[in-house]
């Protein structure tokens, strides 16, 4: 009886665990900087919010949807790009390219996979492309990109807004 227990418990701890892992319970009290910020695969995208000077922003009423680049996405970037554009005389195309991953309002996955595009911030589209799964794919999960990158996880509720992980950083076009 006692080891079913612990067996239960382990069983219990490792779902609550997985479940805080990968949306965190409390998100919905913190803003979207500050459920980023705790995420801790977001170093680099916080970084580039202060240096833009839009954390108060996206601390701010909003509601926001935020594409949200990781570490790993900014380190995909050629060498020298995060740095450069972290320099005080980019900070206009920096805080192009953040406002770029913004589209006002909270759009959740099921009304993402719903669109062709979206307006972000800054003004310019995004393209939003969802691919279903083949019919000999056991998962019957759809692929959704933005541009070029993969969404990764979605719907990490903040209190202004909601953040979906990609894994490239969005660079928007020229014209």
């Amino acid at each position: 009886m006692k080891l079913e227990i612990a067996k239960l418990a382990a069983v219990a701890a490792a779902v609550i665990g997985i479940a805080v892992g990968s949306s965190n319970l409390h998100a919905a009290e913190k803003d979207i900087v500050d459920t980023a910020v705790a995420a801790g695969q977001f170093k680099t995208l916080a970084a580039a919010l202060g240096a833009a000077g839009l954390v108060d922003t996206l601390k701010g009423p909003g509601p926001f949807t935020v594409f949200a680049p990781t570490d790993d996405a900014f380190a995909k970037l050629p060498a020298g790009t995060v740095t450069n554009l972290l320099k005080p005389e980019n900070k206009d195309q920096l805080i192009a390219i953040l406002t770029y991953h913004v589209v006002p309002g909270k759009v959740m996955a099921a009304d993402v996979v719903k669109l062709k595009e979206a307006k972000t911030v800054n003004g310019k589209m995004v393209k939003v492309t969802v691919t279903l799964p083949g019919a000999n794919k056991k998962e019957m999960s759809r692929a959704v990109t933005i541009n070029d990158a993969n969404v990764t996880a979605t719907d990490i509720e903040a209190s202004n807004g909601v953040i979906h992980v990609i894994d490239s950083v969005l660079i928007p076009p020229a014209t």
